[in-house]
């Protein structure tokens, strides 16, 4: 039985407004955290992309997983609402954690900018994120059931609405996170040195999961609450486990076979229960297959916004940060998914096609493949090297002249495939340099390096970074930065007081390279900028055609799957298929984890074409596998058993009432 007091507004539970506010702050939580992950990982612990992507899919991994944990403590011990508080509770402990864990000043001794503790920044995130993963995978089964509970008989149709208001607030939470969080994570704060914005950009996140803790508990006299019934994952479990001991235990041939393998479980189990598990098995057979688009999937807020990092980012008159073209998806999901469902199916269905929902979950998945056929294409345009090569062998001579001074013959010794650098400063006097880099910076950064044209050593500091005894013509080596500008420091004894030595770069771009050469001016240095290697010029629209295709794969794919799921087991079965669905998520993340971790395949775009000739094959089994499914009626089976029970019932009836009439006659 269910306990509150009845309050309502409009015809609804007044109940429900704490519910879907609650969600959008969870939901904004969550994802504007997520966002961030990617780049805090490579930009704020310096880790490489497979590592930071490997961790990033190990957590969404673990975000997947936890909510069987959270269905069970839920159903079978402290019920929906207890579970939600408790488990928020250490969802808000998490994000409160993972935003320390971004504070630079926290182990920054040397005021630098840099931490000079960065295993307990890395030790405070992990621990953060773990508690992350068991608090919004351990509410995730709860919040959505616990508001349905809310409503009596007889409010079906408010029932839906409410639905499809708590869908329209987990979109409205997820848009407006991404578009936030990227921006306060630009932004520079510090105490002793400015950086980017982490602490700021994780913790308004935290914020919002702690609002969301405070409405949530708010509303509590108001809710309708029921008392734990028992999970059902446990009875399948039991029945799934006592089925195969006994189909064990009487392997030998002079027992029968039996129609169906759960059908050992007929010693113990009543027949209802075993039937439900094999409509659940036959769907489970068909999620297989499943975990293959989720690999892909995911990887929008992984690989995507890691290759959005080498793009330019700006588009049109907005400078867009690469984490947020995640919200590309976002607003193509709130766009397609009416589009699809009023227009595309009532179209195809008038074409006599009969677009069963196992047809629409392979199209998803094909749709899925091609949208990383196409972030290889881009990938491929972002890799092409702009510098100038010449050929070794052609390239017979060097000189160097000078009006009024004789023709100096340059002999250096070149290597193949590298870029060297010709340094000039008279006719007689010059030096070859072997650049060390012999192709656009990774990851979308920018190389820079300094010439000391100024006199003797000197020191160079660029946002913390220090190029360290540039000795008089000579060139320092490249290292590499982000985006944006930067302050550069010089630090000479030849330096006169008076003189600027603190400088502004310009606003760095996207793959580039740039020599800076320190000159005088008078008796004060000066700086002069040399392009070595162009800025990428794809820009991040180019993104816009895989986030399409993958946004329509997953119209397609996941809505549909979840409603064919749903039509093909009984009632009382759907948490067990929510658990399986969302097992399925969590097994796709590891797939990438797998990948990721292995690091064996060096160019980025035959990773992609990988992961799409991996997702098309699996596509191609799960179309035959489709074709062999025969549609099954639940409810017209479970009428069947409802009738047989009836029929039982008068039967039983009856012998008592023989039994009884013997036992008076007897007494007599």
């Amino acid at each position: 039985m269910g306990t509150s007091k009845s309050y309502s507004c409009f015809g609804y539970p007044l109940s429900i407004f704490f519910i879907v506010i609650n969600e959008f702050c969870e939901r904004f939580s969550y994802y504007g955290m997520k966002a961030l992950l990617i780049l805090y990982f490579t930009r704020f612990f310096k880790w490489d992309d497979n590592l930071s992507t490997a961790i990033y899919h190990t957590f969404v991994a673990l975000c997947y997983l936890t909510p069987i944990l959270g269905a069970l403590i839920a159903d079978s011990w402290l019920g929906k609402f207890s579970t939600i508080v408790s488990l928020s509770i250490v969802y808000t402990i998490g994000q409160a954690v993972t935003a320390v864990s971004s504070i630079h000043d926290l182990s920054d001794f040397d005021h630098d900018g840099t931490p000079n503790n960065l295993p307990l920044h890395v030790a405070l995130c992990m621990i953060g994120l773990g508690l992350i993963a068991l608090g919004t995978g351990g509410i995730k089964p709860c919040v959505s059931a616990f508001g349905g509970d809310q409503f009596e008989e007889g409010q079906e149709k408010q029932r839906n609405r409410f639905f499809s208001i708590f869908y329209l607030a987990i979109n409205a939470g997820s848009l407006l996170s991404t578009i936030i969080t990227p921006i306060l994570r630009v932004q520079e704060c510090g105490i002793h040195s400015k950086q980017a914005c982490y602490p700021l950009a994780f913790g308004v996140p935290a914020a919002l999961m702690a609002v969301a803790l405070i409405v949530f508990i708010a509303g509590s006299s108001m809710y309708t609450k029921y008392q734990p019934q028992g999970n059902i994952m446990g009875d399948v479990a039991k029945c799934i486990g006592f089925a195969i001991k006994n189909r064990f235990r009487h392997r030998s041939k002079e027992f029968p076979k039996r129609e169906h393998w759960l059908d050992w479980a007929q010693e113990k189990y009543d027949e209802r229960l075993i039937s439900q598990i094999k409509m659940v098995t036959k769907v489970m057979f068909l999620y297989i297959p499943l975990p293959m688009f989720w690999a892909l999937f995911d990887q929008q807020g992984s690989r995507w916004t890691l290759q959005a990092t080498t793009m330019n980012g700006k588009i049109g008159l907005l400078d867009i940060q690469p984490d947020q073209m995640q919200t590309v998806n976002a607003i193509l999901i709130v766009v397609m998914v009416p589009i699809v469902d009023a227009v595309v199916y009532p179209l195809i269905a008038k074409c006599g096609f009969n677009f069963t929902p196992l047809k629409k979950m392979t199209v998803g998945m094909f749709l899925a493949s091609m949208s990383f056929v196409v972030a290889a294409f881009v990938q491929l345009e972002i890799d092409t090297n702009e510098f100038r090569t010449f050929d070794l062998d052609k390239l017979t001579s060097i000189n160097i002249s000078s009006p009024g001074s004789p023709v100096t013959p340059v002999t250096p010794d070149f290597q193949q495939s590298h870029r060297h650098t010709l340094l000039v400063w008279g006719p007689n006097d010059y030096r070859v340099i072997k650049d060390g880099l012999n192709k656009k910076p990774e990851k979308g950064q920018n190389g820079i390096r300094f010439v000391n044209a100024f006199g003797e050593s000197l020191n160079v500091t660029v946002d913390g970074v220090l190029y360290e005894d540039i000795t008089s013509y000579n060139a320092s080596k490249y290292q590499f930065f982000s985006y944006g500008t930067k302050n550069i420091t010089l630090s000479s004894l030849e330096i006169p007081e008076g003189c600027n030595n603190s400088f502004k770069s310009f606003d760095f771009g996207f793959g580039s390279a740039y020599t800076y050469v320190i000159t005088k001016s008078g008796r004060c240095p000066k700086l002069d900028a040399f392009e070595d290697i162009p800025p990428n010029t794809v820009n991040m629209a180019l993104q816009i055609p895989q986030y399409f295709l993958m946004t329509c794969g997953e119209v397609v794919f996941s809505v549909t799957g979840l409603e064919f799921s749903y039509s093909q087991a009984p009632s009382n079965m759907k948490s067990v298929l929510q658990a399986g669905w969302l097992l399925t998520v969590a097994v796709g993340n590891i797939i990438v984890l797998i990948v990721a971790g292995a690091g064996q395949i060096k160019e980025q775009w035959a990773e992609y074409i990988l992961f799409a000739s991996l997702l098309l094959v699996v596509c191609i089994i799960f179309a035959i596998m489709a074709r062999l499914y025969t549609y099954i009626n639940p409810a017209e089976i479970e009428a069947q058993f409802d009738q047989d029970e009836k029929k039982k019932k008068p039967e039983t009836v009856y012998a008592e009432i023989d039994s009884a009439s013997q036992t008076l006659q007897t007494k007599m």
